[in-house]
């Protein structure tokens, strides 16, 4: 049970109070603005703030004092407006209009605080905000990468996307359990077109994956092959950029063919099949090409670099070889897997995915992320420990401890 702070108005306080002490948490002080509240956090020693995202409630100055002490802060929303105050400021919990307090005590539950925000004194934007993950033919595993890329960005504590970009039919929502009668992506698509799509439409056509610090939005593929001429070119490419601006990493699963059957027929003006591919791939700071540890999946893996390389630059390409196991490729897999990608395409540096049937398998089973369905797994580590490695910039020093000043002898 937690120790609790609140800076709420009183018509959400009365709505929360009674099932917050009916779960046994204990209630410190009830404040009315944020800076009360900074002025008694070393009083208090809440382990937890609870607070209205509005600015009465909600400032930087709040955020870096709950940073600096370890304490965890949940906002609390009543509107789009001040949703979007709170994510500009960097919070990452927050709860929406109406939230019971179960939406709230799930934020709780399970795991160590981290910080609220990111490094307020960065400008740069991230290496790789927009990350495709392609693979050939033959489910080599592109969605379960795609899907755990996603919660290692969301549980380092960032805002994530995951979108569902394949043409021949999105696997992502039911990978996590949602609903996919209708499609996020293609509504996004639609909206672009339009020139409709911004802040508001994205927030109403997501889907979200909630987990304890690592939840991420997530925009549905398409239900059926039939309709992939709603992701066109120009529209994905709108709506991707359009993204980029709202979210500090994008994930996309994208289609596994390179074809462009339409120019081979010479028709110039049909629509194109693998458009959403092209443009998730011309969008993206970083691809990674998924490819199975097998003689088949190697040889298709190879052929489709290959390709891949002439499209973008072969620099943005990371390489991910999934299920390696002796008992497809025999004695010492992993050197075999890099002793072939370094001699037929000059690849020297690959991530090796090992051969963790029983994770996956939970993890499909309980429609969740590696991450929360088997947290110490060898996939779920070699995941992340590519995405540290990898993609997420790595972090500034901080100094520890107190520089004493420097005294200086006053001269005669």
């Amino acid at each position: 049970m937690a120790r609790l702070a609140l800076a709420l108005d009183a018509a959400t306080e009365d709505r929360l109070l009674a099932d917050l002490v009916e779960h046994g948490h204990t209630v410190v002080a009830r404040l009315v603005g944020w800076r009360d509240l900074v002025d008694s956090l070393d009083v208090l020693a809440p382990e937890v703030v609870v607070v209205g995202a509005g600015r009465g409630t909600l400032s930087a100055e709040l955020l870096n004092a709950c940073d600096e002490r370890g304490i965890r802060l949940i906002a609390v929303a009543t509107d789009d407006a001040e949703r979007a105050t709170a994510a500009t400021l960097g919070v990452h919990e927050i709860a929406g209009r109406g939230a019971g307090w179960g939406e709230i005590e799930a934020l709780l539950a399970g795991v160590a605080a981290l910080p609220s925000r990111l490094d307020a004194g960065s400008t740069t934007r991230p290496e790789a905000a927009v990350i495709a993950v392609w693979g050939p033919a033959g489910a080599p595993g592109r969605t379960t990468v795609a899907v755990n890329i996603a919660a290692e960005l969301a549980a380092a504590g960032h805002r994530v996307a995951l979108v569902d970009a394949d043409p021949y039919g999105g696997a992502v929502a039911p990978a996590l359990g949602l609903l996919d009668e209708t499609p996020g992506f293609a509504a996004a698509c639609r909206l672009a077109g339009a020139g409709s799509l911004d802040r508001a439409e994205l927030e109403r056509i997501a889907q979200r994956y909630t987990s304890p610090r690592a939840s991420f939005d997530v925009y549905s593929g398409l239900v059926g092959a039939n309709r992939w001429p709603e992701l066109a070119h120009e529209r994905v490419t709108s709506a991707l950029e359009t993204m980029r601006g709202q979210f500090e990493y994008l994930v996309i699963d994208t289609g596994f063919s390179l074809e462009r059957d339409e120019e081979l027929t010479s028709d110039q003006f049909a629509p194109r099949r693998n458009a959403a591919t092209f443009a998730a791939l011309e969008s993206a700071d970083r691809i990674v090409a998924v490819g199975l540890a097998d003689p088949v999946g190697l040889s298709r893996l190879l052929r489709g670099h290959g390709d891949l390389a002439t499209l973008v630059d072969p620099e943005r390409i990371d390489v991910i070889v999934n299920r390696v196991r002796q008992s497809a490729l025999g004695i010492d897999a992993h050197a075999q897997v890099r002793q072939t990608l370094h001699r037929f395409a000059g690849i020297d540096a690959a991530t090796l995915l090992p051969h963790d049937g029983r994770a996956a398998d939970a993890a499909i089973l309980g429609a969740r992320t590696l991450r929360d369905a088997a947290g110490r797994a060898p996939l779920r580590a070699a995941l992340r420990d590519y995405v540290l490695r990898a993609i997420l910039p790595e972090p500034a020093p901080r100094r520890r401890g107190f520089t004493l000043p420097v005294l200086r002898r006053a001269e005669a």
